[in-house]
């Protein structure tokens, strides 16, 4: 699917007569003779060109380069044939489609204001779809084999996580969990560290930067792995640090999760929560959900991420996924324009601020199946922690609506397995009536026991998941102490199942 589709595809729906793209101007539809931008933000030449080569013959690009203006036709099926012109203006770039057999419009740029939306009604929140080379800003351009690439490709070899690069240190690798300095590696001087990370960064996030003095991106290595990348400044100048995306979808069965986990992926409607700290798997679980629900389900599935992570192709479901600064401005936006786009399934990557939380679990109520993520440690500590981001006047209001709307929440932390690697420890909470009663009568202390209660229906509290994991000699004795929130109770089932507990002598 090229990037451009779901614009002529929006084309058709709002019956648009022309649709242009070119550099420093936003994306816009001509609707009835007036100008309507399809996106807040501007984009390169360079971008520009990245889109039209998913639609134009090669020989018509190089043809362009010689001749100022060229025509071609571009066929959608199912939805139409269209007409593109792509004239070069200066240093600048410029195209537009319009629908064939139809009159062509005048140009975008000369067309009156578009109305507001008080005037003209509800316009498309249509935001481009993610080009093939994920993760290079905006819109893909064409990869490119920068120099950090050699240490990211070196990560990906020792099995590692994350690439941390810092001026005046050694690049850094976190492999099982544990920071591991690269002396083999030279030391990365400022003027070094700065060259290599703007190397790798759109001009987009270079000028956020800027402003804000660190960035959130993707970056690609094609046929080898995504990267999650935070730049940033500190007193010794510009660092990095790269979480590693597998390049193959993790699914249910790579994670082994339970009947019950699975078993959300088949709900209609409700509020499914992923928690844990940062770096605990959460988008790794939800890759595995997402994946469960394409395979199995017909539906309509939309991601909000920052960034996109994990990049799921079509199968049995139709899946968009937006990435907050680049095809929307913020989750808020996207999730509220989501309720537009007819979906079955949404995906908050993040829930930040008490709107985005607010509107999520309206969708929840309002007939559709959203999943979504927070930092907190445990089952119990979620449901708290949703409610006390409202003020206290609205806390009971959403805490009848949370009763009704909460279908699960699986909270999980990483622990180092024995012989290496690290597996997820999930405890799992199920939105049965019990659960609903202690939410809606502010009884949340209670939710361990009923969890504990539950075992046979999937439910599981942390401390039975790590005792299940020690048993199955996956995870040491000490592992599963540490990673614990109830030591005392972990300490207690560890002698109840014979396991020596010798090492709390060197915890103290």
């Amino acid at each position: 699917m090229a990037s451009l589709d779901s614009f002529f595809k929006a084309m058709i729906d709002y019956r648009a007569a022309e649709f242009v793209i070119q550099n420093d101007r936003e994306p816009q539809f001509n609707i009835g003779g007036a100008v309507q931008n399809v996106s807040k933000q501007k984009f390169t030449s360079q971008e520009v060109m990245a889109y039209l080569s998913e639609v134009m013959p090669e020989q018509l690009r190089e043809k362009l380069m010689m001749e100022p203006s060229v025509d071609f036709a571009y066929s959608l099926p199912g939805t139409g044939d269209f007409n593109g012109t792509v004239t070069m203006e200066g240093s600048g770039i410029r195209a537009a489609f319009t629908l064939a057999g139809a009159p062509k419009a005048e140009a975008a740029r000369e067309a009156k204001p578009a109305p507001s939306r008080d005037q003209a009604g509800d316009k498309p929140d249509t935001a481009p779809a993610q080009s093939a080379g994920w993760g290079q800003g905006r819109f893909a351009t064409q990869y490119r084999e920068a120099e950090i690439d050699k240490l990211l490709k070196l990560l990906v070899e020792k099995k590692g996580s994350d690439l941390h690069l810092s001026s005046n240190e050694h690049p850094i690798f976190r492999i099982d969990g544990d920071i591991r300095k690269m002396t083999d590696q030279p030391v990365t001087k400022p003027a070094e560290a700065e060259r290599l990370l703007l190397e790798i960064m759109p001009e987009r996030h270079r000028k956020e930067f800027e402003d804000d003095f660190d960035t959130d991106l993707a970056y690609e290595i094609p046929g080898l792995a995504r990267f999650r990348v935070n730049i940033f400044l500190d007193r010794k100048g510009m660092g990095g640090v790269f979480r590693v995306i597998p390049s193959k979808t993790i699914t249910v069965e790579d994670l082994k999760l339970s009947q019950a986990i699975q078993n959300l992926c088949y709900l209609n409607k409700g509020l499914v929560l992923v928690t844990g700290p940062t770096g605990s798997g959460k988008s790794t679980t939800l890759c595995a959900l997402v994946d469960m629900i394409n395979r199995t389900r017909e539906c309509h599935l939309i991601t909000l991420e920052d960034p996109i992570e994990f990049v799921h192709d079509n199968k049995k479901s139709l899946i968009n996924q937006r990435e907050v600064g680049a095809h929307t401005m913020s989750f808020k936006n996207a999730l509220r324009a989501a309720l537009r786009e007819d979906p079955d399934v949404v995906l908050v990557g993040e829930m930040r601020d008490l709107e985005t939380i607010s509107i999520a679990i309206e969708t929840a109520e309002t007939g559709h199946l959203v999943f979504g993520t927070l930092h907190t440690s445990t089952a119990a500590s979620t449901v708290d922690r949703v409610i006390e981001q409202f003020p206290p006047d609205r806390q009971e209001q959403i805490r009848i609506m949370l009763s009704e709307s909460l279908k699960g929440v699986i909270s999980q932390t990483l622990c180092k397995k024995i012989g290496g690697g690290r597996v997820a420890a999930l405890e799992v909470l199920l939105g049965i009536p019990a659960v609903s009663n202690l939410i809606r009568e502010a009884k949340t202390f209670q939710l361990p026991s009923i969890i504990q209660t539950n075992r046979r229906m999937g439910m599981l509290l942390l401390n039975d998941a790590l005792m299940d994991l020690v048993n199955k000699k996956l995870v040491e004795a000490k592992e599963a102490y540490i990673k614990s929130m109830d030591k005392l109770d972990m300490v207690n089932q560890l002698k109840r199942d014979g396991h020596s507990t010798a090492f709390l002598e060197e915890v103290k």
